[in-house]
């Protein structure tokens, strides 16, 4: 899978409703760190189903 901001291979993919988007480990962190500026982020934790591949 390709990340949604660029060309480069997807570290991340996140599914809603059938609906898949993948993001590079850059854009993943950028991601990361604009949400993390809002308050809505604290608890989200435990509704979080997280598949991360390590590998």
């Amino acid at each position: 899978m390709q990340c949604h901001y660029c060309d480069r291979e997807a570290e991340v993919a996140v599914e809603k409703d059938a609906l898949k988007v993948g993001l590079c480990e850059e854009h993943f962190h950028n991601r990361m760190s604009e949400l993390a500026d809002g308050d809505w982020l604290e608890g989200i934790d435990d509704d979080l189903d997280l598949d991360i591949d390590r590998s």
